[in-house]
């Protein structure tokens, strides 16, 4: 299965494709939108081997979207397997995830996209299991968690090594289950 161009009231999220590139280029150097990432802002080769990597999880209708409104870029999503160290290979399930330009936030992007991936990974895709994990003290990506219906289901040590990481991390479900619940 080929991703596809998803659409909501607002966005267009069309796959990552290497025409991209200079939007991650931007996206990926403002440390602000890094700080619960890396703590830093990216180079650009940097980003060009997370591209590469990010290219490579094309695969079963899964990977990242390239998200624009009426005006530009607004960021990018992804819908992927499981692959971290706190994230077990588990079939049906995937990881939710967004990055938004910084004069973006706060107008309900990262919600609008995240729902139309919630959406598209168990209408269409057939996910059984959608989860995101986070830094415990980025607030707003766990807001954004809870305003897409995520539930808390634990707070577990980060591997990570950069400032905020010590605080560990946190991880929001939702299950096909729940999905067809709540849209009943």
């Amino acid at each position: 299965m080929e991703q596809l161009t998803l659409k909501t009231g607002r966005l267009e999220l069309v796959p990552l494709g290497d025409r991209h590139l200079e939007l991650e280029v931007l996206l990926d150097s403002d440390a602000e939108v890094m700080k619960y990432l890396g703590g830093k802002a990216r180079s650009r080769a940097e980003v060009e081997v997370a591209h590469a990597r990010r290219m490579g999880c094309a695969e079963g209708g899964l990977g990242f979207w390239v998200g624009f409104d009426d005006v530009g870029f607004v960021g990018w999503w992804l819908l992927r397997g499981p692959y971290g160290p706190d994230q077990p290979q588990v079939e049906g399930e995937a990881e939710l995830g967004y990055r938004l330009l910084r004069d973006r936030w706060g107008r309900g992007y990262a919600s609008e996209g995240s729902r139309e991936l919630l959406r598209y990974g168990f209408d269409v895709v057939g996910l059984e299991r959608i989860f995101a994990q986070t830094l415990v003290g980025n607030a707003g990506s766990r807001a954004v968690m809870a305003s897409v219906g995520l539930s808390f289901v634990r707070e577990f040590p980060s591997s990570e090594d950069f400032p905020g990481a010590e605080l560990g991390e946190v991880e929001y479900e939702m299950t096909r289950e729940t999905w067809r619940k709540a849209q009943a």
